[in-house]
């Protein structure tokens, strides 16, 4: 298979053309999306699951396109669908190839950042993590499919932290396609008014998870050699039976 797409790139193929453009140019996007008629949410809900896999442009783009076309609660519904799966199959990967598949993936400068969460388990975290505005969300399942947390937390956490901001997506675009400009420009000028501060204070907030993360696994190697065992070797223990079990 990565043979052969890389062969549909390397002679710049009509379907290469035509997946790239797809994803660059959004009027484009949106006129096919309105041309494939009843098979326009199937084909947007892999789109937005593929653009967290394969990270080819902003989710923001594509939330509110999906208002846009298909109107704000339905988006918000196809694009949940579809941010959704793509997690979990970003989630399954990183899980499934491992720690060196995913520093590769990663930017030295994001696993300095937030590659304590591979050693992390807190639900919280990862629900504040999808919550807080510019964080690379999907970078992020690849991280925590090498953490300890369950496949179904997972899922159903991270799906929770992206619905607030997937829904104010889906509601511009479903405004801006009716015309509503003004509620456009307060609805943007409210979610402005609470994002900003989170977005400026994101690394404090990831600084004191990744402090939490290591007293927890200081406290861990201190019981464990109380019980005459080796450090670390109860978080071990315990991350192989979150994959078990996942």
């Amino acid at each position: 298979m990565c043979a052969f797409f890389a062969w549909l790139v390397w002679t710049d193929a009509p379907a290469y053309r035509f997946t790239y453009r797809l994803f660059h140019d959004n009027r484009y996007m949106k006129e096919k999306l309105v041309e494939w008629g009843a098979a326009a949410p199937i084909i947007f809900i892999l789109i937005q699951a593929l653009q967290v896999v394969i990270s080819p442009v902003p989710g923001e783009v594509t939330g509110i396109l999906g208002g846009f076309v298909f109107g704000q609660w339905m988006g918000l519904a196809y694009s949940t669908i579809g941010l959704t799966a793509g997690s979990l199959m970003a989630f399954a990967l990183g899980r499934w190839l491992g720690d060196a598949y995913v520093r590769h993936l990663v930017s030295e400068e994001t696993w300095n950042k937030l590659g304590f969460i591979v050693e992390a388990e807190g639900t919280i975290l990862c629900f504040i993590i999808y919550l807080i505005p510019g964080l690379p969300k999907d970078i992020v399942c690849y991280l925590f499919g090498l953490s300890p947390m369950p496949f179904w937390v997972f899922a159903v956490v991270s799906s929770l932290g992206r619905i607030p901001g997937t829904w104010v997506l889906s509601a511009q675009g479903a405004k801006t396609a009716t015309g509503h400009y003004i509620e456009v420009a307060l609805l943007t000028a409210a979610v402005a008014a609470l994002a900003v501060p989170a977005y400026y204070y994101r690394h404090r907030v990831l600084a004191w998870f990744e402090g939490r993360t290591q007293s927890d696994e200081a406290q861990d190697g201190e019981n464990t050699q109380d019980q005459g065992g080796k450090p670390g070797q109860k978080r071990h223990e315990r991350r192989r039976r979150r994959k078990a079990g996942s």
